[in-house]
């Protein structure tokens, strides 16, 4: 007898909206998509051991609901239990920056109906090799973007703000939660030299505001920093934006939105299947993956072909 989908849901996304709204979510979904299970997520990591555990019972789909930390936890409990586990999103969390690449609708009839009717695809994931913040050697997979620089500090303050205020974060929405982030950080923030190499290459040492290692096109609630990404080709989009000046941020930020900021001076932009980098000088560089902070550098990025099977619009 075959396992009814399950639904994977993070209450405490999008500032708890997500638990607030289940109800009528849950009934929307059913509707549109057909009976499934449910469990809830009280802890973070949770979702991961949920999903390894469910896997490798056999359940054939996986859907996550949340934001881009969730589908990062499930893709992770997927992949560590090395099934053919199919993954589903359905959209409810602050960034979100993850379903505008395969375009899932955040109307929850229309995102449940895509679970229903929607194609199977066969996604690359990254997989990073880091230092967490104990001070250990760790790996995660990621499907969305990884990266270090500033974005680690956009983040630490979007985690901040929703903690202080989860009703203030439900109004004021994911894009503006990050473009306040950020607008601290292009201030505050300052810019880590770095040593990088890209498919065992030459190294080169680095100033970077951001450095991004992307297998999709968004992130930071709806940058457009790899507009050229392909889920499927096997390779990373690498994008490394230099040492730019406060201002310069501020009044070019609006290029990489739009995704039209390859071709600025201070911008660097390739394709590799793996990646390292490590600090310069000792200093501290932290690392985010798929919108979540993670530990530091040094790190190496690997990319993994046909990694998932995803449920897509």
């Amino acid at each position: 007898m075959s396992l009814l989908p399950l639904i994977i849901v993070n209450p405490a996304s999008a500032g708890g909206a997500t638990g607030a709204a289940w109800p009528g979510l849950a009934s929307e979904v059913r509707r549109h998509f057909g009976p499934f299970e449910v469990a809830f997520t009280r802890r973070g990591g949770e979702a991961e051991e949920i999903a390894e555990r469910e896997a490798r019972a056999g359940r054939a789909l996986v859907v996550a609901c949340g934001g881009d930390g969730t589908i990062n936890e499930v893709v992770n409990g997927i992949l560590r239990a090395g099934a053919r586990a199919e993954l589903g999103v359905l959209p409810s969390g602050t960034g979100g920056d993850f379903r505008r690449t395969l375009k899932i609708p955040t109307r929850a009839a229309d995102a449940a109906r895509h679970l229903r009717d929607g194609e199977t695809r066969v996604l690359d994931a990254g997989r990073v090799h880091f230092t967490s913040e104990g001070g250990e050697e760790e790996t995660r997979f990621f499907l969305n973007v990884a990266s270090f620089g500033m974005g680690g500090d956009v983040i630490r303050r979007v985690k901040e703000r929703a903690g202080l205020s989860a009703g203030a974060s439900r109004l004021v929405g994911g894009r503006l939660t990050f473009a306040l982030a950020a607008l601290q950080s292009t201030l505050t923030f300052e810019k880590p030299a770095v040593r990088v190499s890209l498919d065992d290459g030459r190294e080169s040492r680095l100033v970077v505001t951001n450095f991004c290692v992307a297998n999709a096109r968004f992130f930071g609630g709806g940058m457009k920093i790899a507009p050229g990404a392909v889920l499927d080709d096997g390779l990373f989009d690498v994008v490394a934006v230099g040492d730019m000046s406060a201002l310069a941020i501020l009044t070019k930020s609006y290029r990489v939105y739009l995704g039209t900021h390859l071709g600025m001076q201070d911008v660097r932009h390739a394709h590799a299947r793996r990646v390292a980098a490590q600090p310069v000088a000792g200093e501290e560089v932290k690392l985010e993956i798929d919108g979540e902070l993670a530990g530091r550098l040094p790190a190496t990025f690997e990319i993994v072909p046909g990694a998932l099977r995803v449920r897509c619009p």
